[in-house]
């Protein structure tokens, strides 16, 4: 397979030989040729809700091009990046809804915090996809992405939307901001991040509950 990823609200141009497949969530494939065979499955009714509870859709669409040259096209959801990750191997964990597509020998899982209670409590950082496995994984970043090669014992505190992917080797927990000013008025949340290397950490400038905060006070409503 081979792909290109273009655009300034990019989308990502995958060109299949015959019998190549490619994979994705339900809904996410923007345009593509007449030459794709269509499956869609939950790979098991367990997998599909835990895909579902990390904001995927239950359902895989698996496409594979019955003759060569075939082009498929996925589009960004929102203004942003679309970043190739070549596993080999590797396990890296992303946030939620980071997924868009991958070929065949990438395994994605859900992972949730170690802490229950202090990730139910954090929201966006409770619950995080996990990625193993050989072979071309494509994730959806919101804004620009910063990247962070943490040494060991290095820490890093992020505002939690801000967490895009980290390598397995990165400990992460949930920490309450502390002092009771601090949470109710420093505009920061209650809970941060916090990054332990060594590892990669790949953390993103725009995350969406970011943006839709701006856009709101321009929704017009009824009276």
């Amino acid at each position: 397979m081979k792909f290109v990823i273009e655009g300034d609200y990019p989308v990502l141009r995958c060109t299949l030989n015959k019998g190549e497949t490619i994979t994705t969530s339900a809904g996410s494939m923007s345009w593509m040729s007449d030459g794709f065979k269509l499956s869609t499955t939950t790979g098991g009714l367990m997998k599909g809700l835990a895909r579902a509870f990390s904001g995927e859709s239950m359902f895989m669409n698996y496409y594979t091009s019955q003759q060569d040259n075939q082009e498929i096209v996925f589009a960004s959801s929102l203004p942003g990046s679309i970043v190739p990750v070549s596993m080999q191997g590797q396990t890296i964990l992303a946030q939620k809804t980071a997924y868009l597509a991958s070929t065949e020998g990438v395994k994605f899982e859900t992972a949730f915090t170690r802490r229950f209670s202090a990730g139910l409590l954090g929201g966006e950082g409770f619950i995080l996809q996990k990625f193993s496995g050989q072979g071309d994984l494509f994730l959806e970043a919101d804004g620009s992405l910063i990247e962070y090669n943490l040494q060991q014992g290095e820490t890093l505190l992020v505002d939690q939307g801000h967490v895009f992917m980290f390598d397995e080797s990165v400990r992460y927990e949930i920490e309450t901001v502390k002092g009771m000013k601090n949470k109710f008025f420093g505009g920061e949340g209650l809970f941060l991040v916090k990054l332990t290397g060594p590892g990669k950490v790949m953390l993103q400038s725009m995350p969406v509950a970011n943006l839709a905060q701006k856009i709101i006070p321009f929704v017009p409503t009824s009276s």
